[in-house]
């Protein structure tokens, strides 16, 4: 959304959401909690939000209706969890790290990953739940291509690095389209030396292997965090593609990187000292 449309009010509306979430996480990792438990506590805040385009507040397909996708992963053990084209999955990342955690698969798509949320007790909702009347009228209005993700990427006191991310992908999407949320390594990775989430065009993100290329570039060429993810996102923009990413290495360091002309983005350190941004 461009500077000049956002209103003080819209802008306080998102930044409350996003402290909220930050707040969230923080509070699992100061009770000395795990980096999992943390990223999937700030993104289900941000699913039960409808300002944000994941969970509650998805983007319409061109069927009018919602497909969700979303990713967990741990980094000390990589293990990983995913669903796509979920529909009545209330908390989709809840239910990526059930896949994770209860199957031994990383990826379950459409009415399998339902019914396997359903029966690991993860809750469902009415389709009704999912709809609101902006989002909607983004779709009727033809203002395809609006896109939006929702992640967070912790980094806990033992260690250990995970990354989540969540979405309803882009309004006007064709129906059955998969984005670069669920995908490891291109949306979502997570191992012992860094934890990343992206959002923006997926299909560039998919092409790239982004959230990957940025941890390759720590290992293979021990690049440092900033220039490895400001190396990545440049690889997307050669594909015309705008996006950013969150993330975090094993010392602590944080990059945020974007060239689109915002990014809803926060961080919050061991003290509880909080930074949010949009622009």
């Amino acid at each position: 959304m461009p500077r000049r449309t956002m209103s003080v009010a819209r802008r306080s509306r998102y930044e409350t959401g996003l402290a909220r979430a930050l707040e969230a996480g923080h509070a699992v990792l100061a009770r000395g909690g795990s980096a999992l438990d943390a990223v999937c506590g700030a993104v289900m805040v941000l699913e039960d939000d409808p300002l944000f385009n994941a969970g509650r507040g998805a983007c319409y397909n061109t069927d009018e209706e919602h497909e969700l996708d979303a990713a967990v992963m741990d980094g000390a053990t990589r293990r990983a969890g995913a669903v796509a084209a979920v529909n009545r999955i209330r908390n989709p990342v809840l239910a990526a790290r059930a896949v994770m955690e209860k199957s031994s698969h990383v990826l379950l798509v459409g009415r399998g990953a339902e019914r396997f949320a359903r029966a690991h007790g993860v809750r469902l909702a009415p389709r009704a739940y999912f709809s609101t009347g902006v989002r909607l009228a983004a779709l009727r209005r033809r203002a395809e291509g609006h896109h939006g993700t929702v992640g967070a990427v912790a980094l806990d006191a033992d260690g250990r690095l995970a990354a989540a991310t969540s979405t309803g992908g882009y309004t006007g999407k064709l129906p059955g389209r998969v984005g670069d949320s669920p995908l490891v390594g291109a949306g979502t990775y997570a191992d012992e030396l860094c934890a990343v989430s992206g959002t923006g065009l997926g299909e560039a993100f998919i092409r790239t292997v982004l959230a990957y290329d940025v941890a390759a570039r720590l290992r293979y060429r021990r690049d440092n965090l900033a220039r490895a993810t400001g190396a990545a996102l440049a690889r997307i923009a050669e594909l015309g593609a705008d996006g950013g990413m969150i993330a975090v290495d094993r010392r602590g360091n944080i990059a945020m990187p974007f060239n689109s002309a915002g990014m809803y983005r926060g961080a919050i350190d061991r003290r509880g000292r909080r930074h949010v941004s949009i622009y």
